[in-house]
């Protein structure tokens, strides 16, 4: 499958009055090389294991794999993980025919807050609520693969 999706910085907090869920996220990466990194995800009660390819020349779009895993086998498999496991919250919010979805992080990267939206095409319109900021899709240093080696409070 081919997921298309573009990221925004999070000016402010005034998203969370319109989330509709909510999920805490612990997740950590057994390989973190850009042409395939392989992550393993806590989210709420469930787990995954997930592989994502290397990003087009836009950065929206690479191809990415994913299948639900028991969570006493993500749990194990976060030991084997490398360095710099991620925390965070992940927040829903429905604007029109879109779900955002907003992390604001913890830890190592704490202060941090992002914004994907996933889009059926790379040109497709959406309207953009006025807590999103600066769009950062292609700069690398905001993919969680980076962040678990590099934290935002390093920068």
């Amino acid at each position: 499958m081919i997921e298309i999706e573009k990221k925004f910085l999070v000016l402010n907090n005034s998203f969370k009055v319109a989330a509709f869920n909510k999920n805490r996220i612990t997740q950590g990466y057994l390989s973190t090389v850009p042409e395939r990194t392989v992550r393993v995800r806590i989210k709420g009660d469930k787990s995954y294991l997930t592989i994502k390819g290397l990003s087009n020349d836009t950065g929206m779009s690479r191809f990415e794999w994913e299948k639900e895993i028991p969570v006493d086998e993500a749990k194990k498999l976060l030991l084997l993980c490398e360095e710099g496991v991620i925390d965070k919250t992940r927040f829903e919010i429905k604007i029109d025919n879109h779900i955002f979805e907003v992390d604001e992080f913890y830890a190592e990267n704490e202060g941090l807050i992002i914004a994907e939206i996933e889009l059926d095409f790379e040109t497709e319109t959406f309207n953009k609520p006025n807590w999103l900021g600066e769009e950062v899709t292609k700069d690398k240093r905001y993919y969680n693969s980076y962040l678990s080696n590099h934290p935002y409070k390093k920068w």
